[in-house]
């Protein structure tokens, strides 16, 4: 019983609460741990601020590793988590009656540690130093840089659970590794490296935005547009929340300038009953004092769109544009080629139903509806739609069969008509409803990866300008 006493007495020195001493966290405090080395600085400073503690001979003995328990005290008393009101997390060998047991809870219910697969914590094996590495990520809440962007030095560290974290930290500055291109991320991490390593964590200055859902009275962040505007110049990195016992929490973006300008980002979040409702800001980026500073800037702005036409601009004259009911707007609208590389670009400025008569060089005219929606973000939602009353299309001479219209009062809409002894069809608009009409064919053709069925009509409308259209239908199949 005794030896069972001084074992338990012995894992808890590490989260020791009393101070050793009065004396100031520069003096040297443990025998084994002089000033010279690395980690004394940390050592002696958490010892000070009754973080930790030594042994009763007087020494630390650094090089001994630390558990997942004493790792857990240590971390709640550096976040000053409230280890009273705690709620069981269940974990199979951490008791209540367990020394760690507050500090485990209290972690876990921050979502900062979880267990193993078995429903096991392991509160007596040892800390490795990858699982600390994500740990203290998760504590200390650190900047989630885009890990597959950065050059990961170490050879040894390829785990894509922890991997991240462990260049995060290398990023940050708080860990350069065991050797210049190792990191021993499964070697158990000893109590000199874990303290100088939470120390440096503690300290590490990121001058970083957290913007969380429930800043905006919102339950979910569902998304977020961060490349609108300039987007180099900050990452957003959405961090998604989980469910607990008194609901759904945690979602949050942390922002992170990484030079000076002005960018643009969009949050939204989706209601229990369907709703969208969107945020917007401008991200504005300057150095202070030697450090980049970022600020946000709500705004109910929109960037100009561009209306998307299917013409040539070197085919085209000049294009004249009205509103929907026919005021004139201008006779010689500008017009440029689409940075995609099709089609003609008309940069639209406001929300609207607009006509565009597209005059041709060759003499033809064409007119398009516009249509400019405003959205929670930045950009408008643009659509555009050719004026059509006839289409047709020509299956060749495949042999179909005979033809079936399947809808209902059909003629309301338009009329169908096959050229005798032909595939030959023609639709035309007799209505001014949008509507849908299947035709199915007898014998449809069928290919290595597709069966045809027919052909469908659409009739869609945009303001006043009607648009109907013939496609081949069918359904694509295995090989």
């Amino acid at each position: 019983m005794k030896k069972k006493l001084s074992i338990l007495f012995g894992t808890l020195l590490l989260a020791c609460s009393l101070p050793l001493s009065g004396t100031t966290a520069s003096e040297q405090r443990f025998s084994d741990v002089p000033d010279t080395k690395h980690f004394a600085e940390a050592v002696n400073d958490f010892a000070a601020r009754a973080i930790i503690g030594g042994y009763p001979d007087g020494t630390f003995k650094p090089s001994n590793s630390i558990t997942r328990g004493q790792a857990a005290a240590i971390i709640a008393k550096l976040l000053k988590l409230d280890t009273t009101n705690v709620k069981n997390p269940g974990f199979k060998d951490v008791r209540m009656a367990n020394g760690y047991y507050k500090a485990i809870a209290a972690l876990a219910q921050a979502n900062i540690i979880g267990g193993y697969p078995d429903g096991s914590y392991g509160p007596n094996d040892p800390i490795t130093r990858e699982q600390m590495a994500s740990i203290l990520v998760k504590a200390f809440d650190l900047p989630r840089y885009d890990y597959q962007q950065m050059d990961n030095p170490f050879i040894d560290s390829k785990n894509p659970s922890h991997e991240k974290n462990i260049l995060i930290l290398y990023k940050l500055g708080i860990t350069t590794g065991t050797t210049p291109n190792t990191y021993s991320p499964k070697n158990p991490i000893t109590r000199g490296q874990a303290a100088k390593m939470m120390k440096a964590t503690e300290e590490v200055n990121v001058p970083m935005v957290t913007v969380k859902a429930e800043d905006f009275g919102w339950e979910r962040i569902a998304w977020v547009g961060s490349s609108e505007m300039n987007s180099g110049v900050f990452q957003a990195i959405h961090l998604r929340g989980k469910d607990t016992p008194n609901g759904y929490t945690g979602d949050r973006v942390q922002l992170i300038p990484m030079k000076e300008g002005k960018g643009a980002i969009s949050f939204r979040s989706n209601s229990r009953e369907g709703t969208e409702r969107y945020k917007k800001y401008y991200v504005h980026i300057k150095e202070v004092d030697g450090e980049l500073k970022l600020t946000l800037e709500e705004t109910t702005d929109y960037f100009p769109a561009e209306a998307e036409l299917s013409f040539d601009a070197n085919d085209i004259q000049h294009i004249s544009f009205t509103t929907m009911d026919g005021k004139k707007l201008s006779d010689d609208v500008k017009f440029t080629s689409c940075e995609n590389g099709y089609g003609t670009c008309i940069q639209m400025d406001g929300p609207g139903q607009y006509i565009a008569t597209v005059h041709l060089k060759n003499g033809d005219e064409e007119r398009h509806g516009i249509e400019v929606k405003p959205t929670g973000t930045f950009y408008y939602k643009v659509e555009t739609l050719k004026e059509q009353y006839v289409s047709t299309y020509d299956r060749g001479n495949f042999d179909i069969g005979k033809h079936t219209i399947r809808a209902e009062n059909y003629e309301q809409l338009v009329t169908i008509t096959r050229d005798p002894g032909t595939n030959f069809f023609t639709a035309r608009l007799t209505g001014d409803k949008e509507g849908f009409i299947r035709i199915e064919f007898e014998r449809g053709e069928r290919s290595e990866l597709y069966q045809e069925t027919g052909i469908y009509i659409s009739i869609r409308k945009l303001g006043s300008i009607m648009n109907i259209e013939i496609h081949r239908d069918g359904y694509t199949t295995d090989m």
